[in-house]
C-alpha cells in the first residue's frame, strides 16, 4: 500500500512541477506541442528512474566513507551521464523528436526536478524500491503536467487574447491556473 501512496503523492498531491515548482524551464519551453511533451516526459522518466537507481547505492558508498557532503556533485554527474546517453540514443533513433526538443533535452541535466527526486529519496530515507517508485511517480507527475499544459497552450493559440497579454504573460497566468487545480489534493497525503 505504501508504494501506491508514494505514486499518488508524487503525481497528484506533491506534483513536482505544479506544487513544488521544479522543472519549470522545460515545463514552459517544451509544452507547446503534445508530441514534444510526451517525448520530454519519457526522457525525464527514464533519466529520473536511472538516476535514482544509481544514486541510491552511490549515496550508501558516500555514507560508508563519511563523505556524504559530496552527494550533490555525485548526483549531478550521474544525471549528466544519463542525459547524454538519452540524447545520443534519441538523436540516432528519433531525429525529429530530438530536433523538436532542441536545447531542452540537454537541460534535463540541470532540471532541478531530476536532482530533487534523488535528494528527496535520501532525505525521506526511502529504501531502494521506494526510491525507484518515487522516481517513476515524479517522472509521471512531470509528464502529466507537461501534457495538461500543452493542451491548455494549444487551446490558447486559438483564443482571442488581448495583444499586450499574448505570449509570456498569458502562458504564466495559464500555468498558475493549472497549478491551482492541483491545490485540491493538498493534505491528502503527507
Amino acid at each position: 500500500m505504501s508504494y501506491i501512496l508514494i505514486l499518488v503523492g508524487c503525481v497528484f498531491v506533491n506534483n513536482v512541477v505544479l506544487s513544488q515548482f521544479m522543472g519549470i524551464c522545460a515545463f514552459l519551453g517544451v509544452s507547446k506541442q503534445i508530441k514534444s511533451s510526451v517525448g520530454m516526459g519519457a526522457a525525464v522518466i527514464f533519466v529520473m528512474t536511472c538516476a535514482a537507481a544509481i544514486t541510491y547505492p552511490v549515496y550508501m558508498l558516500l555514507e560508508k566513507f563519511g563523505i556524504t557532503y559530496l552527494r550533490t556533485v555525485a548526483f549531478i554527474l550521474i544525471i549528466a551521464m544519463f542525459v547524454q546517453f538519452v540524447e545520443i540514443v534519441m538523436k540516432k533513433v528519433m531525429p525529429p523528436l530530438h530536433k523538436a526538443l532542441g536545447v531542452y533535452l540537454p537541460l534535463i541535466t540541470t532540471n532541478c526536478a531530476v536532482l530533487g527526486v534523488t535528494i528527496a529519496n535520501i532525505d525521506k530515507e526511502y529504501s531502494f524500491s521506494k526510491s525507484i517508485v518515487n522516481a517513476v511517480g515524479t517522472g509521471l507527475a512531470f509528464t502529466l503536467a507537461l501534457l495538461m499544459f500543452s493542451g491548455v497552450r494549444s487551446t490558447m493559440e486559438h483564443s482571442d487574447i488581448p495583444a499586450p497579454f499574448k505570449g509570456v504573460p498569458a502562458t504564466l497566468t495559464a500555468a498558475a491556473i493549472v497549478s491551482l487545480s492541483f491545490m485540491g489534493f493538498t493534505g491528502m497525503i503527507d
